[in-house]
This record gives structure tokens, sequence and C-alpha cells, in this order.
């Protein structure tokens, strides 16, 4: 990173460099043994960090180095200089660990602050501020910038810059912490620029990034989009990830030691892992209890009968009654109350990671997929058929490589939000939805 940094534009001892968040210290040491492998004055380094025992660290191990302030400081809420140069890991801390007060304070303050915003996309609009013109930044962090609605603030800002390269690199870099981290090479240039992008794989392209806020994912895997008739949202009444339960080791029982009692409160059920993404064929082993009635109202508790039983055994009561969602929900509630009407019909299936993305129907209608399966209704249901045989081909398998995000080991994460932004042929929306060709 700090060879990105410097590439092209050595510093002197007048350049001025910054580390937000420089926890102890790791990148100006990064900083200065490249000085001296390359027989460069020290620039002036600053790193800032809001948490006291770091900054004490980091003025232990490079505080009496020339040139070196650490100084306690909230980046994101205190005035800031600017700098020639900026590196740095930014935290990654997600809305949930954000109190009240501090997610308004951020809101008022920075574009990025917007849905359910982490950190990093703050302190990357914040250095960017703090960027002198023609300034380079290299920052590593999640991948999820490139893709997330979320961040189609920040997408915006860094395509009116120079967006030099986009480094995805090891998703082993941080040890156990799975981040898919990438490093990206910036430079404050509103010239025409072209950004080169390097895949895990080693493989690399130049690519001209779309500067609508739309997601950087399809024109950085090569695909190009295309103005199609539809999308799968308009050919489906639904497209929602399965059912949460809140406590499934609770509520899903093998169907083969299923008590006759509880047979009443019975569905099959499936998980994405017994969806076999290679053969395009499920395994149907397991059922769901399900307190609510087809309508979906929940039942009420003198309505159980043997149900109530099974569930008020104390070890299961006390675990129900320990999620969260029972602030706000009786305590045999599923953690979401499942659309019943709209679960129990024919459908078609897809396991939220895989290798591939492949679809299966239910056409019996009766099974309930778990939260690791995605269902998809048709509003023409005379079109099942015909729809998944679309989404296994090989044009919606392209589109979803592109667009889908990356899982472990190269799998991709399908999405409700990416599926219905699929692109469909004509010959399958509703007549009312126009008929020209596919493309």
């Amino acid at each position: 990173m700090v060879e990105s940094l410097f590439a092209g534009r050595i510093p002197c001892a007048e350049s001025t460099v910054l580390d937000p968040g420089c926890g102890e210290g790791a990148f100006i040491g990064g900083i200065i043994r490249w000085c001296e492998r390359n027989d460069v004055p020290n620039p002036r380094i600053s790193g800032v960090d809001s948490d006291p025992r770091r900054v004490e660290a980091a003025k232990k191990r490079y505080g009496h180095c020339p040139g070196v302030r650490i100084a306690l400081r909230d980046f994101l809420m205190e005035e800031n200089e600017r700098y020639d140069y900026i590196i740095g890991n930014p935290p990654y801390v997600p809305i949930t660990q954000l109190s009240e007060s501090e997610k308004a304070a951020y809101r008022g303050k920075y574009r990025t602050a917007i849905q359910r915003f982490d950190l990093y996309l703050l302190f990357f609009e914040e250095a960017l501020n703090n960027l002198n013109k023609g300034g380079r930044l290299v920052f590593i962090t999640p991948e999820k910038f490139i893709y997330v609605d979320t961040a189609a603030p920040l997408r915006k800002i860094l395509t009116k810059m120079n967006v030099e390269e986009l480094r995805m690199v090891s998703e082993e870099t941080f040890g156990d912490l799975v981040a898919y981290p990438t490093i990206s090479t910036v430079t404050k240039s509103e010239n025409e620029h072209h950004t080169r992008v390097v895949h895990r794989d080693g493989s690399e392209r130049t690519v001209d990034l779309p500067s609508d806020g739309g997601s950087w994912l399809p024109v950085m895997n090569g695909h190009f989009h295309h103005v199609s008739a539809a999308v799968l949202a308009d050919v489906c009444v639904r497209i929602s990830c399965g059912v949460a339960t809140g406590a499934d080791s609770i509520y899903v029982l093998e169907t083969s030691h299923l008590p006759d009692e509880l047979t009443g409160f019975a569905h099959p059920t499936v998980a994405g892992r017994q969806i076999d993404s290679r053969k395009g064929t499920m395994t149907l082993q397991d059922c769901m209890l399900v307190p609510y009635e087809r309508s979906g109202k929940l039942m009420k508790e003198t309505e159980l009968g043997a149900l109530k039983a099974y569930l008020k055994e104390p070890e299961r009561q006390n675990r129900l009654k320990a999620r969260t969602c029972v602030k706000r929900r009786a305590w045999y509630a599923f953690h979401e109350n499942p659309p019943m009407t709209e679960l129990l019909q024919p459908k078609i299936l897809c396991k939220d990671i895989g290798e591939v993305p492949t679809f299966v129907i239910d056409r019996k209608g009766d099974l309930i997929p778990r939260h690791t399966v995605y269902y998809i209704i048709p509003k023409d249901p005379s079109k099942m058929e015909e729809l998944t045989s679309y989404l296994n081909g090989p044009v919606a398998r392209e589109w979803l490589t592109a667009n889908c995000q990356r899982a472990a080991n190269g799998f991709l994460r399908v999405q409700s939000q990416v599926l219905k932004k699929l692109p469909v042929p004509a010959e399958l929306a509703p007549k009312s939805e126009g008929n020209g060709g596919f493309f």
C-alpha cells in the first residue's frame, strides 16, 4: 500500500501524510521503512486515532521519529488539515454499534451516512475531503462499497476523482475476520481516466467506472450494461429471503422424528445446504413447526395445543424468550412473521450462497424455505417452468456471476435486491409490460 501511495510521486521532507485511525502505527512504520529503503527523507507524518491505548502505543513506537506526529482525536467529528497523501485501514463499525446520538451527528455531517452505513464509508468521505488537489489516497476496506446500495453516495464521490486502481486482496488478509478486502488507490483529480482492476485470482482489466452511483461490480467483472424489456421484479409477485424463526433448532425437526401430535403444525422445509447447486436437486428431510394460520396470522397461545406443550418445555421456552425479537412479539412467534399465503404456493427456490446460482421448483407449493433460501413467485404461474429454465441458462447465469457479491472460496452470494434487477426476456413479462426484444 505504501508502494502504491508513492508510485510515480516520491515525497519530499515537506510533503504531508495522514493515517486516520492509525491504531498502533502499522502504516507509519511502513512509510518510514519505505523512505529508508529508497533513501528519501521522511515526510511529515500525522497519525490520528480516538483510542487512547492505541495512540499511546503508537507514540512509544514512532513518536521519537523525525517528522512524526501522533494525536488523540476524533477524525470524523473534529476539524482536519489537508494532506498530500492519506493512507489507512479505517475502522469497520456497523450502524448497529453506534448510539442514536452518534447516528444523528454523522447523518448531519456526511453524505455517505445513509441507510445502514458503516463508519469506513464516512472515513473514506472525510479523507477525500482532506486530500489536497492532486493528492493521493490508498485505503484498504471491505469490498462492499463497490456494490451495496448504501455506498452509492461514496461511489458518486469517487467517480468525480481518478480511481487509479481497485485491487481485490486475499480474503485471509485479516485472519479470521472475513472482510473480502479491497485496496483503493485514488488521486484527487478531475481528469478523464480509466481504472485498473486486479482480481483475487490475479487477472486484470482496465475499466471505466459508472458515475451514476450504481454498482461497479458488473463493469469490474467485464459485464456491460444492456437495457432489457423487463427485470425479474416485473414478472414476479414476490422475491424474498425465506423464513427466519430465530430458533431453527427448536422449530425444525427431522420429519422421521416428528411426534404424531405435532403433525398438524408441521410443514416440509428446505435449507440452502439441502439444495445441490450442481445437480439442481433438493434433499427434503426436515419439517418446520409453524404457530401461524395459513392466512399468516399468529395463532393464539390457547390454540397451540400440543405445540404449546412442546415449546413450553423449560429449556426450549427459555431459549425462545431469550431472542431479541421477543421484545416486540409473542414469546413463541418467529423472528419475522412469515407471509404464509404467498409461501404456500408453487415457487422457485435458490440457495443464498453457492458455486453458481441454481434454481429449483417447489411444484406442490407446500415447502417453507428457510432463511438461507430465496423464493420467487411468478405473476403468471404458467410461466414457472420457462422462467426457471431461463434463470438456469447461460444469459442469466452470466449476469448473476457479474452482479452477485463474492463469498468465501469464490462462491456467489445471492440477494433479493440483485435478483430483482436481473434482466428477463420480454416474452416472460406480463403483456402490459411491453413486447420488445430481449435487449
